[in-house]
């Protein structure tokens, strides 16, 4: 299965709750941090959800 790695580039201070889970729910606690995924559409929907926030690298 393919791995899509996630990278959070901004805060998530400020923003609504559901988008400060969504960060968390994806493993992301400090800026630059990386972490590796399963790619699937639930993935994908979640990085959308949140998409000024992280980067794909």
């Amino acid at each position: 299965m393919a791995k899509i790695k996630v990278k959070l580039v901004r805060s998530y201070y400020g923003c609504k709750d559901d988008q400060i889970n969504t960060v968390r729910s994806l493993g992301l606690r400090k800026i630059n941090q990386v972490r590796e995924h399963d790619d699937n559409p639930i993935l994908r929907g979640m990085i959308f959800k949140v998409k000024h926030l992280v980067e794909l690298v």
